[in-house]
Formats: C-alpha cells, sequence, structure tokens
C-alpha cells in the first residue's frame, strides 16, 4: 500500500473515532468527567452507559456505519453470521448484519444472526436454533461495551462448541481492562483507558465533598 495511502487511511480512522467519541459524550453515553457511585463499592471518575445507545435507533445505525467503516473489507466480506449477547450486544449485531448486507453486493449470500440469551443457571447460552445458524460458518462477535473481555470469551466458546468459527469481536466502547486474550482481532469505535476506580471508603472524591453524578 502506497504510503499516502496508508496516511489518508490513519486519518480518516482518526476522524471517524474523534467524531464517534464527540457522539457517545453529547449522548451521554461516555461520561468522563464525573463522581460516580458504581453500585459495587468503587467510585470513580469515568461511567459508560449503553443502554442511551438504543434509547434513538438512529444513534445506534449512525455509530453502527462508523463501526464498520474500521473493519477490513476482508472480514467484511467472509462473514457470514454477526452474533452478540442480549440486549445491546445483539441489537447491535443485528444491526451491523443489516447494515453490512447492504454493502454488499445482491449475489452476495444474506448474513444471519444470531443472539446469545441470559440463562439463570447456566449464564449465555446459545439456544439450539442458533447454535445451527453459526455451525460452519464464519462469525463476527459483537457489543456494545468491552470490559473484561469475558463476555466475549463466553461467547466465543458457546460459537466454537456449536462448530463455528470466530473470526473477530467488535464492540463500540473498549474500556482497555481486558483480562483475556481470545486469539482473534478486537476493532472497537472508540478507545479509552478508564482512569483509576477508588473504593468507596478511600474514594479522594468523597473526601474533597464533591457531590456524586446524577444522571
Amino acid at each position: 500500500m502506497p504510503a499516502n495511502t496508508t496516511v489518508m487511511k490513519i486519518t480518516r480512522t482518526d476522524d471517524v473515532r474523534r467524531r464517534a467519541m464527540q457522539e457517545l459524550r453529547e449522548s451521554d453515553v461516555v461520561m468522563l468527567d464525573g463522581h460516580f457511585d458504581y453500585g459495587n463499592g468503587y467510585h470513580g471518575r469515568v461511567y459508560v452507559n449503553p443502554h442511551r445507545l438504543f434509547q434513538h435507533p438512529s444513534t445506534i445505525w449512525r455509530l453502527a456505519q462508523d463501526l464498520l467503516e474500521l473493519l477490513p473489507y476482508e472480514l467484511k466480506m467472509r462473514v457470514e453470521v454477526v452474533a452478540g449477547p442480549a440486549t445491546g450486544g445483539a441489537l447491535l449485531a443485528h444491526t451491523l448484519a443489516g447494515l453490512l448486507d447492504g454493502q454488499r453486493s445482491l449475489s452476495h449470500p444474506s448474513l444471519r444472526f444470531a443472539p446469545f440469551t441470559q440463562d439463570r443457571d447456566e449464564g449465555l447460552v446459545l439456544r439450539p436454533f442458533y447454535a445451527s445458524t453459526v455451525a460452519g460458518r464464519q462469525v463476527i462477535l459483537a457489543d456494545d461495551v468491552r470490559n473484561t473481555g469475558k463476555t466475549f470469551e463466553r461467547c466465543l466458546a458457546l460459537v466454537r462448541d456449536a462448530g463455528g468459527d470466530v473470526m473477530a469481536t467488535v464492540e463500540i466502547c473498549d474500556r482497555m481492562e481486558a483480562v483475556v486474550d481470545l486469539g482473534v482481532p478486537n476493532i472497537s469505535l472508540v478507545e479509552y483507558g478508564a482512569p483509576e476506580n477508588y473504593a468507596a471508603d478511600q474514594c479522594p472524591m468523597c473526601r474533597a465533598r464533591v457531590p456524586l453524578t446524577s444522571f
């Protein structure tokens, strides 16, 4: 690839991610400058509220289009199924599959969609109908936010158990806190390293009497 083409691609990628982060902040999906109680005994300055992504369907459609711009061409042409965990990941996966179908020729086989659902006893599961959907096919896993990567790890195991092959994982927001390496590419629309979190009884913002952020 010529050097000027590479520079143009990097610039375009930066522009896409910059625009996406601005939209995520303006819509209060990513809140970077607050004092948040996470409800698990910790406080911090960053909060991600992925549910706001889906409050207005047009928002997730625009962000999904941006995310598709970052996916390698070969990946977009070879994928056969887009799968994601309910609820946010499944909604994103369904949107990505529909938009990507619109980018491919009419002679290209239609993409399929598969959601992972929560079982009270087993956690995330892939129902038999959707297990047959991924069997023998190339799969992209999608989620709204990647934290530790453990959700993707579970989904990947379910796809492989069903006989599918995971090509990559994709998400809107990557908190850069993954503790597992799945051995496949991960592509995010925006990335941000979460600042240090604090035990509630040691929180410097509490000591400075900074009020909790409400929303």
